[in-house]
């Protein structure tokens, strides 16, 4: 069974939501980077979801542009991306998502591509920028390679495009909470149960939720619906704040994470 199934198998049957964690690779640089995804995955994360540092991420605010620069900075490439994961490997069997865009996967050749990712020990990708009926060929490639697919539905996904979605993803939904980029945010976008009980009516795929999640109340109320919590912002910003104390930064990230993760626990 593929790591992501079992993680939300897992989850089903305790009836706990999943908690992912967002970290760029490589931000502010390899070793302290790796020794974040071993805080976060030592304070609960049940999904690891790996930025690939890139010069345009366009889906991202300021706090993970400033990571991927960050990242590019320190020397990231895709050879040292793929060098992470599997560094990750030697201590952790935590499902690994990249979240990227189509233009990295496509300069390197869409099957060449694939197959380092899943060699290298990655679960699933989400291409952000690549919207379903263009996907066939990546679709294709991920199938060969036993690689699970993430894509994204927002707030203005009408209900008749929830199940088309749905039919090619192969590893979860990743439900967008409110328009525009990735950025802490004090509230929960309105309305946000009853689009997830409208998602929920259309499939029965695993959902997650993200952007803008940055308290234990907020991953309290989402769990409730969701399948998964997703928090990425407010994790990097523990690093942004300690750039030039990676102690800190890890002993900042432990507490949030280990509060964020608590946050499951009031659902």
């Amino acid at each position: 069974m593929n790591r992501i199934q079992n993680a939300f198998e897992q989850g089903r049957a305790k009836n706990r939501a999943r908690f992912v964690s967002y970290i760029c690779a490589g931000d502010p640089d390899f070793e302290t980077s790796l020794e974040v995804a071993r805080t976060l995955i030592e304070t609960g994360t049940d999904i690891l979801e790996l930025g690939v540092p890139f010069s345009d991420p366009l889906a991202d605010g300021l706090t993970n542009q400033l990571a991927a620069e960050r990242a590019l900075a320190s020397g990231m490439t895709h050879a040292r991306v793929l060098e992470f994961v599997r560094e990750i490997r030697k201590f952790s069997e935590v499902p690994i998502v990249f979240y990227t865009y189509y233009n990295l996967a496509y300069r390197h050749g869409l099957d060449i591509y694939a197959r380092q990712a899943k060699e290298a020990g990655v679960d699933g990708i989400l291409i952000l920028d690549l919207p379903p009926e263009e996907a066939e060929d990546w679709l294709a490639e991920a199938t060969k390679n036993d690689l699970k697919t993430v894509f994204i539905l927002s707030p203005n996904t009408p209900q008749k495009r929830v199940s088309l979605i749905a039919k090619v993803t192969t590893g979860f939904l990743y439900y967008v909470s409110r328009e525009g980029v990735t950025g802490e945010r004090t509230d929960l976008a309105e309305g946000l149960s009853d689009k997830i009980l409208m998602i929920r009516k259309e499939t029965d795929t695993p959902l997650v939720v993200g952007f803008g999640v940055s308290l234990p109340e907020h991953v309290a109320t989402i769990s409730k619906f969701a399948d998964g919590v997703v928090v990425g912002s407010a994790l990097v910003n523990c690093i942004q704040r300690n750039i030039d104390n990676p102690q800190a930064a890890l002993k900042e990230l432990r507490e949030k994470s280990s509060a964020l993760v608590g946050g499951l626990g009031l659902a």
